[in-house]
């Protein structure tokens, strides 16, 4: 869960069409540390991912104060692709705020290139798809 702070605020005084990014990016890598253990999203050594495409439905505006809680879920798995769909309501009314999805590809950063995702990122993967 994540509080819409102040500075997250644009001159209408709801929540900046940005921060919902971050607050996705931010959940989204909460749920990877659950879905695949040992997953260090900061480390450029390893398998990773690259976020290359992220669609944001806004359905309401969020406010300062508001507890913003995000559930994640994987909704396609391709060769070397993952589309996870999220969504955004306010924990107070659960109001739904914003709602999309976002694809990541496999990357390896010590090759610099797009990799298909590892069978054990597919197997951890494959059964919460849906």
């Amino acid at each position: 869960m994540q509080r819409v702070r102040f500075g997250d605020l644009d001159a209408m005084q709801h929540m900046n069409n940005v921060e919902f990014l971050r607050f996705f990016e931010t959940a989204r890598i909460d749920w990877f540390s659950h879905a695949l253990p040992g997953h260090a999203p900061g480390s450029r050594r390893a398998f990773g991912f690259i976020f290359a495409e992220c669609h944001i439905a806004y359905r309401a505006p969020a406010f300062f104060g508001d507890e913003i809680r995000t559930w994640i879920r994987p909704l396609e798995m391709k060769r070397s692709s993952l589309r996870l769909g999220f969504e955004m309501r306010v924990e107070a009314d659960d109001r739904l705020v914003a709602d999309g999805w976002g694809t990541l590809v496999g990357y390896d950063y010590g090759a610099g290139e797009p990799r298909p995702l590892p069978d054990e990122v597919r197997d951890r993967i494959a059964p919460l798809l849906g």
